[in-house]
């Protein structure tokens, strides 16, 4: 058989062409082949830390390389969520992020450089947690009326704190005042940690916090829970009452915790991913885990985290409008 240099050519050019893509699925199919980053927009300690470490620790179990957790908090995520949109999208930088994220457009849309949606691949939730509203010492009162009364006693002199403006308890605490007409002073920290330290300190007076930052504290008596922002009561506090039995209609607020990729991530990263969510929700050890800081595991995935993300920026975004409400 005889070969011209054109059919040599034309031979070598589709063996290096299929060598090629060979090359990459192998890539793709070996990821992760290296430790994976998994940014969080709060300081060390708070729920979505805590989230973020049992994640790591089950991802690294299971696909055999170290998920590192970044502590990146400040700017109410703003920092943790740009690093991961700017990164390359090869799966080895991720966020563990949380409500606030689709909060961040209510109130940073002309401030921030990545789009909260477009910019990620939602991958999973991890777990959700009711919002509770919790005193302090600084405010020691035993029911819902009587908080109430204080506030309304001394309109603007009471203090909430947050785990920062424009967080998912900024937007809950508005959204309380303006259905209680009560005022009330914002203070926001860098985290759900310092918040709570604080409030235990008695620097401030409350906070509506996710049950999951403030349940040790609350069972040991160091915080008082006064209602759950859940359509029922919660079997870790069975004695504390929902707001809409307290007497305050139609308020409720949870949170969530999950996990994204910056927008471009390869299916096959992605799907890796997800798989392990999957079983990391699953698995009993984290059932009893999240349980015991408030949480319950959740895994939804895909199409419908991402329908999620995209209803609750519509949703925040005129609840910011309703309640005037501005980052700080």
């Amino acid at each position: 058989m005889t070969f011209t240099c054109a059919s040599i050519g034309a031979r070598l050019a589709l063996a290096l062409t299929a060598l090629l893509a060979a090359g990459t699925a192998s890539a793709q199919a070996a990821w992760p082949a290296k430790p994976v980053r998994l940014v969080v927009g709060f300081s060390a300690g708070g729920p979505t830390d805590v989230v973020a470490r049992a994640f790591a620790d089950h991802a690294a179990r299971a696909l055999g390389q170290p998920f590192v957790v970044d502590n990146k908090p400040g700017a109410n995520t703003i920092l943790a969520a740009e690093a991961v949109a700017s990164a390359p999208p090869d799966g080895y930088t991720l966020l563990l992020g949380a409500t606030n994220h689709t909060m961040i457009p209510a109130l940073y849309a002309s401030r921030v450089k990545f789009d909260a949606v477009k910019s990620f691949a939602p991958v999973c939730t991890l777990a959700v947690s009711p919002t509770v509203l919790a005193v302090g010492p600084a405010l020691p009162v035993k029911t819902l009326a009587d908080f109430l009364q204080k506030v309304k006693a001394e309109p603007g002199a009471r203090t909430y704190a947050t785990p920062g403006s424009g967080s998912s308890g900024h937007f809950a605490s508005a959204q309380f005042t303006r259905l209680t007409g009560t005022a009330m002073n914002h203070i926001p920290y860098k985290g759900a940690a310092q918040a709570v330290t604080d409030l235990i300190g008695g620097q401030v007076d409350s906070s509506f916090a996710t049950l999951g930052s403030v349940l040790p504290q609350v069972q040991s008596g160091k915080l008082t829970a006064l209602a759950v922002a859940s359509p029922r009561r919660s079997p870790l506090l069975p004695d504390v009452p929902t707001f809409e039995e307290a007497g305050v209609k139609g308020y409720s607020a949870d949170a969530w915790y999950g996990l994204l990729a910056p927008a471009g991530a390869p299916a096959a990263v992605l799907a890796a991913l997800e798989r392990v969510a999957q079983e990391f929700v699953r698995a009993p050890a984290t059932v009893d885990k999240l349980r015991g800081m408030g949480m319950q595991a959740q895994g939804l995935c895909g199409a419908p985290f991402a329908a999620q993300l995209q209803r609750e920026v519509r949703d925040y975004s005129q609840l910011a409008r309703a309640l005037d409400l501005k980052a700080e």
